[in-house]
């Protein structure tokens, strides 16, 4: 019987010591196969791509040649241009921030899961899903054949644009919360409206305060790019510098776009600082 019992427990012991094996092999050499595998990944990305090294020295060298054409900067000639194109960037980023910020906090609360049941949750999360699916540049080529060309397909784009991302952020935010806030205002008989405004949101306004500013910095480099497609902005004005071959200008506008954006930068952190 000792025998049989000995021989029984080394069966028994014999898959759970090829187990902890192959457990120890896994962790030991699965990582390095997964890089060896990534890397060659990119090698053949690279390949299909057409990706040389000749090519990429090639290029470094093009692009040494575009940036001596592009100096010094030329803010003279187009400058009533430049101007009028970057305020319109400046007014297309405020709006559509202004109306998705606005639209996009009655949607979060709806979407949230701590909050509404899910046959409320589950539309509002595609309705929020959908907005943040393609990039900007295409819906604002949708907005654009729909109502034509000016900033008001850039203003529509930017607005869905914010939908999505602050749609999304702030969910999640609100599902985080903690519920004995939540559950204290409710105790006071108070309406779901006063719920919301007493329990909830006081939890969530300094992240929603720093989603909204995030988002506008988002909406005015966006608002940059649009006028590409034909949907208002500084875009345009520097699609056709490029077109003809006005280096000069292209640097002026460059400039110009990154000093805005800077500026709002800073104006976003003193905002975030003043909720805080």
């Amino acid at each position: 019987m000792d025998a049989l019992t000995r021989r029984a427990a080394g069966e028994e012991a014999l898959p759970a010591e090829w187990a902890a094996r192959l457990q120890w092999l896994r962790r030991r050499y699965g990582m390095r196969l997964a890089w060896v595998g990534l890397a060659g990944y990119v090698v053949y990305a690279g390949s299909v791509l057409g990706f040389t090294p000749a090519r990429f020295w090639a290029g470094l060298g093009h692009g040494y040649v575009f940036l001596t054409r592009l100096l010094p900067p030329d803010f003279v000639t187009r400058w009533s241009d430049i101007q009028h194109d970057m305020l319109e960037s400046l007014e297309i980023a405020v709006l559509a921030s202004v109306f998705g910020i606005v639209l996009a906090l009655p949607l979060g609360l709806l979407a949230a899961r701590n909050l509404m049941p899910p046959m409320v949750t589950w539309p509002v999360r595609v309705v929020v899903s959908v907005s943040r699916s393609f990039h900007p540049v295409i819906v604002g080529i949708v907005f654009v054949k729909a109502i034509g060309f000016g900033p008001l397909a850039g203003a529509l784009t930017l607005t869905i644009a914010s939908i999505g991302f602050i749609g999304k952020l702030f969910t999640e935010a609100i599902e985080e919360i903690s519920l004995k806030q939540v559950e204290a205002v409710r105790a006071t008989g108070a309406s779901f409206l006063n719920v919301l405004i007493f329990g909830v949101l006081p939890q969530v306004s300094a992240r929603f305060v720093g989603f909204s500013t995030y988002q506008f910095d988002s909406n005015l480099r966006n608002s940059t790019i649009l006028g590409i497609v034909g949907a208002g902005g500084i875009g345009g004005t520097l699609l056709a510098a490029f077109q003809r071959f006005d280096y000069n200008i292209v640097c002026a506008i460059v400039i110009v776009i990154i000093t805005l954006i800077m500026v709002g930068e800073v104006i976003s952190e003193r905002i975030q600082r003043w909720f805080q």
